[in-house]
């Protein structure tokens, strides 16, 4: 059976001028002018066969540039982007997209390079660069906390003002415990550090119970009073209570510490009331990060405990000891 002509097709209000000078623009690209050409005999009423034959193109390809203009107009016959063409994107729009969520489509949380590229169909080491340039990393993600304390700014100004300007011929001690350190003893032998190979040890581990660590650093000189104790409970923290006011026995003692529940038992404040001597001042609710005592924590695990293997607590709790006094000797 022969192919059946198709109809003629509509030129929209102006194109017939517009596709005629292109048709004929010398300075245009060819191809813009082939098309052209195309439409202006597809419009007459041209078979696609013989349009195919008059302009030396293949019939697919007439019958897809007569799709593209019944569907776009003339701005159908401009070139799409192709895949292994360099593609300018304006990094600000790269950006802008990255802040906003991935389409629920794609049932991710935050975007990946590959994935943003593969969206905005340009290569992921061009969403790279322009993250680097924006300092854009969707990766990466931090946490916070508002302190929801009324006394908020009350108790900051008591405790920083009393870090700057402490009563006259007082000792201001920032008190805390580091409570469930694990005495972690490694599976086989840690292999040393050597020049170009770094300290290495087994991914797997044996406990042998944990410890509390309390401390009480004195912030003028910057010396630890500390206590291993295996529970942690109201009692041993008034025991420790009891250790620092020994250790300071004529002084005016001002102690900063945060909110734990055992900080405020009964039994902790009754032996407080019968020690004048001794005031408390306490941070702000979720601030127990004003409490400088948390750096040296901080310090002490980094240095002593992380990377420690401790065959008992016995021995956790002994290379504690040698830690504070090495500390309090520098």
């Amino acid at each position: 059976m022969a192919n059946r002509a198709a109809a003629a097709l509509g030129l929209r209000e102006g194109d017939r001028e517009v596709l005629a000078r292109l048709m004929r623009a010398t300075s245009g690209r060819a191809g813009l002018a082939q098309r052209a050409r195309i439409v202006l005999l597809a419009a007459e009423g041209e078979s696609n066969t013989a349009i195919a034959e008059r302009v030396g193109v293949s019939r697919p390809t007439v019958i897809g540039w007569r799709s593209r203009y019944a569907d776009r107009g003339i701005t159908g016959l401009d070139d799409q982007e192709r895949s292994g063409r360099p593609r300018m994107i304006d990094h600000r729009r790269v950006v802008s997209v990255t802040l906003a969520p991935p389409p629920k489509k794609y049932g991710v949380t935050h975007w990946s390079s590959r994935l943003l590229g593969q969206h905005l169909g340009v290569s992921n080491g061009t969403i790279a660069t322009a993250w680097r340039e924006y300092g854009v990393a969707p990766w990466r993600s931090e946490t916070f906390k508002f302190s929801t304390d009324p006394e908020l700014v009350a108790k900051v100004c008591d405790v920083v003002g009393l870090y700057l300007a402490p009563p006259e011929n007082a000792i201001v001690l920032c008190v805390d415990e580091k409570s469930q350190i694990q005495a972690l003893d490694r599976t086989q032998k840690m292999l040393p550090m050597q020049p170009g190979r770094p300290e290495r040890r087994t991914h797997d581990y044996l406990r042998h119970g944990t410890t509390t660590l309390f401390a009480a650093l004195e912030i003028a000189t910057g010396t630890v009073a500390g206590a291993c104790k295996p529970r942690h409970r109201h009692q041993e923290f008034l025991a420790f209570l009891k250790q620092v006011a020994r250790a300071y026995p004529d002084a005016e003692l001002h102690l900063v510490m945060d909110n734990y529940a055992t900080h405020k038992r009964i039994e902790v404040r009754d032996w407080l009331a019968a020690n004048p001597r001794i005031t408390t001042h306490f941070t702000p609710t979720s601030g127990s990060w004003l409490n400088l005592v948390e750096v040296w924590f901080g310090i002490i695990e980094r240095q002593a405990i992380h990377r420690g293997s401790f065959h008992s607590v016995r021995d956790l709790n002994a290379k504690i000891r040698a830690f504070v006094t090495g500390w309090n000797d520098r």
